[in-house]
């Protein structure tokens, strides 16, 4: 993990904005993200990896984020990993490629959401989600 100001104030927010919710397994969903921040090897990834889902799934929005010193190439990269379920999921991966930051979080993110040992019980639905990741690996891998 890279520690600076920033770096610190994104893990603060994470928590803040994760500290109620679990993964499908009832783990603190707060370990996701910094399971992948620390993977990452600048300071800029390293805040998007903790924040990658934050406006995707809480109140905060990129705006917030802005005010809050985060910088325009920070929030670009975030606005790309918040999947708007109306574009199909491909070709969302597809956009979430041309950014480098965003693709090198994704990248990370798929792979921690593929292994399927977090979960306690293998189901269909998690078998057919594993298949759609491996597809947007091979996407971004290209």
């Amino acid at each position: 993990m890279i520690y600076t100001e920033m770096t610190k104030k994104a893990m603060k927010l994470c928590f803040a904005a994760h500290k109620d919710q679990t993964d499908k397994s009832g783990v603190p969903y707060v370990f996701h993200p910094i399971h992948l921040a620390e993977q990452m090897e600048s300071e800029e990834a390293v805040i998007i990896a903790l924040l990658h889902d934050v406006v995707e799934d809480t109140a905060y929005t990129l705006a917030d984020l802005a005010e809050m010193g985060f910088s325009r190439r920070i929030t670009d990269a975030l606005a790309l990993l918040a999947h708007d379920e109306s574009v199909p999921y491909l070709e969302y991966v597809s956009q979430v490629k041309e950014n480098a930051l965003a693709r090198a979080v994704k990248l990370v993110d798929l792979k921690h959401n593929s292994d399927l040992s977090r979960l306690d019980e293998v189901s269909e639905e998690a078998l057919l989600r594993m298949k759609q990741y491996e597809k947007a690996i091979a996407l971004l891998a290209e």
